[in-house]
């Protein structure tokens, strides 16, 4: 119920407004959004590869309905790459682009060319994107995008929500090889028509789609900060004779980092979902609905303990 309740409230103006004037707010999301500016992604992203982790790097904002907004976001990842650039990261430098944030429901076409210029300036570096996956009604739009961006970027991933009732359809048509699938449970809120609703339906929804994307022959992205999924992971792994370096585990920026470099200490490749940029209210919120500690979190920092 409480999950819901955020999920709502992230599509608020009035929730916006009130979560965003609390003096604290700011300081709490701090835990979960690396920054406002690209000098303060660039500076996250140093001290995770520092501590052996991969990223990807998510400019915050999405629903973007004004073409100069969306050309703005566009040059905002531009400049991120050409930042990171000096630090060599290579594949371990993906960054994350919402299709929203690029003109999408403004005009597809323009959203293709916006995400062609970004591809463009992540090939420079010798990096990948991924195509993060909004609400239901953007998924065909968003696949149909993808693939004409892997006719000369075919590195381009794309996340698949596992909640959606059609994702393990999607996920047998991602598995082949060459692609990559970055696999979540899902974090918007999407009616009892398309998506699963309870907990239990979820998880058993991801493991189906998690066995379809082990058993293929394209590259899994297993995004999760769950010991079961991991668990399940690593046993599927084994089924299907896949070795530690043609997967990876990705988790979010300043959730479970303890795991995170458990992980990448046994050889895994882990890869942490950094986002910035000072939109950063509806990514905030469905952190909160996600996890329970989170909202605990949020609250005794606002009453000051």
């Amino acid at each position: 119920m409480l999950g819901h309740l955020l999920l709502a409230a992230s599509g608020s103006g009035v929730v916006r407004r009130t979560v965003s004037g609390f003096p604290l707010t700011r300081k709490v999301v701090g835990r979960f959004v690396a920054g406002e500016s690209a000098g303060e992604a660039r500076d996250a992203v140093e001290r995770l590869r520092d501590a052996g982790l991969a990223v990807t790097i998510d400019h915050l904002g999405e629903e973007t309905r004004d073409a100069r907004a969306a050309e703005a976001t566009a040059d905002a990842y531009i400049r991120l790459l050409e930042a990171l650039r000096p630090l060599e990261l290579g594949a371990a430098g993906e960054v994350s682009v919402k299709l929203s944030a690029v003109g999408q429901r403004l005009d597809e076409t323009m959203a293709l060319e916006h995400a062609r210029e970004i591809c463009a300036a992540a090939a420079a570096n010798g990096s990948p994107v991924t195509l993060d996956m909004e609400d239901h009604t953007t998924v065909d739009s968003t696949l149909g995008i993808l693939r004409k961006l892997r006719e000369d970027y075919p590195s381009t991933g794309v996340a698949i929500q596992a909640y959606l009732f059609r994702s393990e359809e999607d996920c047998r048509d991602l598995a082949a090889e060459g692609s990559r699938v970055r696999l979540v449970k899902g974090a918007y809120r999407e009616p009892a028509s398309v998506a699963h609703q309870g907990k239990t339906a979820v998880d058993k929804a991801y493991v189906r789609c998690l066995r379809i994307l082990m058993a293929g022959k394209g590259y899994p992205m297993v995004a999760t900060h769950d010991d079961r999924m991991i668990a399940i992971t690593e046993l599927l792994a084994d089924r299907y004779g896949r070795t530690i370096g043609d997967h990876e585990f990705q988790m979010l920026y300043g959730i479970r980092t303890d795991r995170q470099e458990a992980l990448a200490g046994a050889g895994h490749t882990v890869r942490v979902y950094v986002p910035y940029g000072d939109d950063w209210y509806g990514y905030f919120m469905r952190r909160l609905a996600e996890r329970p500690a989170n909202v605990a979190f949020f609250l005794r920092a606002l009453g000051g303990k």
